[in-house]
């Protein structure tokens, strides 16, 4: 993150998840998400969304994130550039999937794509770096199984 004048390392991964609510948008985040499974951070962005939606969300809940994903995917937005919450260094923009026509084993077959856009303050994280994630969330989207082994 960048503070001022400085780049300050974080131990953990907090991860702000951007949820869409009458006012406008709110940002609760799950804490230690490198510990959690994907099942329980599945639970917790559903727990922590409905409570965003319901204005029961306490300060602490949407205090702290370190990287924050943004999914207007669900609003039929195919692809976006989010704007970086400060401090962190990057949001990650999630677009909706379409169905599009690719090639598989030399046959054209119906194939899910999603695009997603990486914003990060270069500041702190350099292009390269960036393009390196992108990389790798890229392989395991495409492959899940590989997250799991």
């Amino acid at each position: 993150a960048w503070m001022g004048d400085s780049i300050r390392m974080f131990e953990h991964v907090h991860i702000g998840v951007a949820v869409a609510v009458e006012e406008g948008l709110l940002v609760p985040v799950i804490r230690h998400a490198n510990a959690k499974s994907f099942q329980e951070i599945g639970n917790e962005v559903k727990n922590l969304a409905e409570k965003a939606r319901n204005k029961t969300l306490q300060p602490q809940e949407w205090e702290g994130s370190t990287f924050t994903i943004s999914n207007l995917g669900l609003f039929g937005i195919d692809e976006f550039t989010a704007i970086i919450n400060p401090p962190n260094a990057c949001i990650l923009a999630v677009g909706g999937i379409q169905q599009i026509p690719v090639v598989k084993n030399n046959q054209i077959v119906p194939g899910n794509v999603m695009k997603v856009t990486l914003s990060c303050d270069h500041r702190v994280v350099d292009g390269a770096t960036g393009s390196e994630f992108l990389a790798t969330f890229k392989k395991l989207v495409e492959n899940p199984i590989t997250m799991f082994v």
